[in-house]
């Protein structure tokens, strides 16, 4: 199972593409993996045979354990039971045992046959895995058997104390933090359990918001040079270049124009980029996913353009591949095609900025002193402060709106 993610230590085995016994070539997609932030796809590291499949569909397996053995061709039985033999720590343990155990504390639980996060979900809502009944494979208890349990579980709440989220900072005090109610919904209602990435939504953004400290600076951005410009590109372009990727090429320098805030926190000290690699936020039904664009102020808008739409089209079907998730300096997130006319947005760490883009829209304006009517489009940005200075961020962003309202200067 591959490290898909920087802190992951478990993914789940969500599809395969192949079957036993048939030829791989390296870099074909063998795998569609579920992580906390989408489902992509594994590519095969090298050529050969697919000899054995280990994990299974809905399978969650620990980082690292066995999945598949991938023979050359000529490789006899014995060879592939020897190399099974040594992917194992304990003489005779099956590849559901290994996982199992993988977790660590829950060697004791060995015999029960579980994923971690089925073990993980049972603790939070004060369940006992061992009474559960599982279905995956060889009875083995995974998560939608826990959830199943959980959307069963009684209108009481009182044996049900509330899980405290990972990771949230422990100087909160527990009586700021009422335990949310638990249990069906209300009538006429409908309980959804979380999937994996909306649990790990949840998590990540609670941890934001409670341990870094956020400050918002919001500039209006007039747009009407821009939209014209826009429009004689597109009125000649193979390609259409949409606002949102002339937003993200103007972030994209801005950061340049202001490496102050093109940084990071990583503990006692600060990471300083040398490329504005941006992330960009797409919904999708599952939730948010953040791919990444790279090194935004050294190519050109085209090429902005056609990797968002990549980006926003596989999304959709879950083909983002790992690389594409991490490693971003910075986030855009885009309201402004729903008409919401400003918000503020939560950070992504180890990030420092994400800018909030709302919608552009007719406004009265005061230009030398005369009211006029033009476009206009509010931007907020939330920093960490604990990285980026109020000065900093004013510089930023003024940079950021001078390149918007100047537009000639993204595509240059």
């Amino acid at each position: 199972m591959p490290a898909i993610l920087a802190d992951a230590t478990e993914a789940v085995l969500y599809k395969w593409f192949k079957s036993t016994g048939d030829s791989i070539t390296a870099g074909e997609p063998i795998a569609e993996i579920e992580t906390e932030k989408a489902t992509v796809e594994m590519e095969a590291e090298g050529d050969g045979i697919l000899a054995r499949l280990i994990a299974q569909p809905g399978q969650t397996v620990a980082v690292g354990a066995p999945i598949a053995v991938i023979a050359a061709v000529g490789d006899a039985e014995k060879d592939i039971e020897a190399v099974l033999a040594t992917a194992f720590s304990q003489p005779g343990e099956t590849p559901r045992q290994h996982d199992s155990a993988a977790s660590g504390p829950d060697v004791d639980k060995a015999r029960v046959f579980s994923s971690p996060l089925a073990r993980r979900l049972a603790r939070e809502h004060g369940l006992d895995v061992s009474a559960l009944n599982g279905s995956g494979p060889d009875g083995r208890i995974i998560r939608q058997d826990v959830e199943s349990v959980i959307a069963a579980q009684p209108t009481s709440t009182a044996a049900m104390p509330a899980p405290v989220p990972d990771q949230v900072a422990s100087t909160i005090p527990l009586a700021a933090t009422p335990a949310p109610v638990r249990g069906p919904a209300q009538p006429g209602g409908e309980t959804i359990p979380f999937t994996r990435m909306r649990h790990a939504i949840a998590r990540r953004l609670t941890e934001s918001k409670t341990s870094v400290p956020h400050f918002y600076l919001t500039v209006d951005v007039r747009m009407d040079n821009l939209l014209e410009l826009r429009k004689q590109v597109n009125a000649t372009a193979v390609r259409k270049i949409t606002v949102n990727d002339l937003v993200v090429r103007a972030i994209g320098l801005a950061l340049r124009d202001e490496p102050d805030a093109n940084v990071s926190f990583n503990g006692d000290s600060i990471i300083r980029y040398s490329h504005a690699d941006i992330s960009v936020a797409i919904s999708t039904d599952g939730g948010l996913v953040t791919p990444v664009v790279r090194s935004v102020d050294t190519i050109s808008i085209t090429e902005i353009s056609s990797t968002i739409a990549d980006y926003a089209a596989r999304a959709q079907t879950g083909k983002i591949r790992p690389g594409e998730l991490s490693g971003g300096t910075f986030t855009v997130s885009n309201l402004g095609m729903f008409g919401t006319k400003e918000f503020t947005a939560i950070l992504n760490p180890p990030q420092a900025g994400i800018l909030a883009v709302g919608s552009a829209e007719l406004r009265p304006v005061v230009v030398n002193r005369e009211l006029t009517i033009a476009t206009v489009m509010t931007c907020t940005l939330s920093a960490d402060h604990r990285v980026v200075d109020g000065a900093v961020a004013a510089r930023l962003m003024a940079a950021f709106k001078q390149r918007m309202e100047n537009p000639l200067s993204i595509l240059i």
